[in-house]
């Protein structure tokens, strides 16, 4: 018997039904198993079990606004201070161009070599340069990741990228899916803290929900970072504006108010703006009893102080952020950043200026990782040191470095981070991550592991899909667990 072939039209007629099946039974798993845990909560902040043992609990971000050049700090290249003038060679020129480098063709640009020396530091020997000399001495708590890599050559949609996974589109940050997804120990405190949190380049997007409800978004303290302002740490308080004998007054009136507010939200529907201002009030009145002692620096020994570079220039700013972060993670906050303002973006000048910020942030990050491990607190917190992108091995104008994010580096501590270590590298000039490239993704998938939460499974429906911090790609570094 003769069979003949079927149509295109006969196939699809044929074959439809079951490809429909699959689908159905793929959006009826999905659910089942990764939304149940995180449904919505009548506490959406309420402290959440994760999916499984976690080796931390907590994250700071220190991020350094500006871009940080990585052979000039943790990633050393003798090969560049030996072709120190020279041109960069046609096959580099050829290789940026595309990606929409700004490297001259007819006029190449010449190499620049680090007016910094790097030496090997503590047990591991890993190599720092003399720039950060604190930060060098804890060097063996520190896993220092040399091929980190995106595609974002200006400042806000690589900002974009660091904070929130994306350069292009708005999405949560990371501090809001953290806490979306583990809620907050301390219901007396923001769960998502941020101390003078950058607002230029891409701006309040850096620590806002986005989708996500509002209940999640970080709450700045201080003054805000930007171009030619200074950070102001001290301004990072809480005011009681009720007395405790007053306080029974407080209550009655927010009551008034809660009230009204949530008659409307039965009206209104499901609305979660209004919801998250529901909670921000109550949130508020419990504030007043924990948070105006949890920013009182002079609570801390002078020893503290001395150690953090508290109340000495040109140290108090950036110290007083750390020691905040650090009295902030004791008391429970979930996801912690302090942010050194927009100051290295060295186009010119970079040898008096890098050394200028790195004097302002090098012994308060220093302490604060001597402070968390001597009150036990380091392994179980991960300290994420980081900036939008690196600088280029190539010189702009006399001493500087343009944008360059194709091989620059971060580095991680504490909460289940291998210290002592490296992780990937550059090419022999710094200029692009060839060996174990890592993005932002990647690192996000390693913070949310060592929490105890899949990237896979931490997702939000909106707009038709569910979304995630690390979008459909990312993978769980395993070499620099310990």
């Amino acid at each position: 018997m003769t069979t003949l072939p079927l149509t295109r039209r006969q196939l699809l007629q044929r074959t439809g039904c079951g490809f429909g099946h699959l689908a159905l039974l793929g959006m009826l798993g999905t659910p089942a198993s990764c939304g149940a845990q995180r449904a919505p909560a009548a506490n959406p902040l309420a402290d959440k079990t994760p999916d499984f043992a976690p080796r931390a609990k907590r994250v700071i971000f220190l991020f350094m606004h500006g871009g940080v050049s990585q052979v000039d700090s943790f990633d050393p290249k003798p090969v560049l201070s030996k072709l120190d003038g020279q041109p960069l060679p046609q096959s580099w020129i050829q290789s940026a161009v595309p990606f929409g480098q700004n490297l001259k063709k007819d006029k190449p640009l010449p190499l620049l070599r680090s007016p910094w020396s790097f030496h090997p530091h503590g047990e591991s020997g890993v190599e720092v340069s003399t720039l950060f000399p604190h930060i060098a001495g804890a060097i063996d708590d520190i896993c220092v990741v040399r091929s980190m890599s995106h595609d974002s050559v200006s400042h806000a949609p690589a900002m974009q990228e660091i904070h929130t996974g994306s350069g292009v589109f708005k999405r949560p940050s990371a501090g809001s899916w953290i806490l979306y997804g583990l809620g907050s120990e301390n219901q007396n405190l923001p769960g998502f803290i941020t101390i003078c949190p950058p607002t230029l380049d891409s701006g309040t997007h850096n620590f806002g929900p986005a989708f996500l409800p509002a209940s999640y978004q970080g709450t700045p303290l201080g003054e805000t970072s930007g171009r030619g302002r200074k950070d102001d740490a001290r301004r990072a308080g809480f005011t009681d504006l009720y007395p405790a004998d007053d306080r029974l007054l407080q209550r009655l009136e927010l009551d008034f108010v809660q009230a009204k507010n949530r008659r409307h939200l039965e009206t209104a529907g499901r609305n979660t703006q209004l919801e998250a201002r529901i909670a921000s009030f109550e949130l508020a009145f419990r504030m007043q009893a924990e948070a105006p002692e949890a920013v009182d620096l002079s609570l801390e020994t002078s020893e503290t102080l001395a150690l953090y570079g508290v109340n000495r220039e040109p140290t108090d700013n950036f110290a007083r952020q750390c020691l905040l972060a650090r009295r902030f993670a004791e008391r429970g906050v979930r996801f912690i950043q302090a942010t050194h303002s927009y100051k290295w973006d060295q186009h010119g000048g970079l040898k008096r200026l890098h050394a200028r910020n790195a004097h302002e942030v090098d012994q308060p990050i220093a302490a604060l990782l001597a402070d968390l491990k001597r009150r036990g607190l380091l392994d179980d917190t991960i300290v994420l040191w980081g900036t939008e992108f690196g600088r280029t091995p190539v010189a702009e104008g006399q001493d500087g470095r343009d944008h360059n994010p194709y091989g620059f580096t971060i580095w991680l501590a504490g909460g289940g981070i291998k210290g002592g270590t490296t992780y990937g590298a550059t090419d022999e000039v710094g200029f692009f991550a060839v060996e174990n490239k890592l993005t932002i993704h990647d690192v996000y998938a390693t913070v949310l592991h060592l929490l105890g939460l899949d990237h896979t499974s931490l997702t939000y429906p909106f707009s038709g899909r569910d979304f995630r911090l690390t979008d459909v790609e990312g993978d769980v570094v395993r070499k620099i667990i310990s």
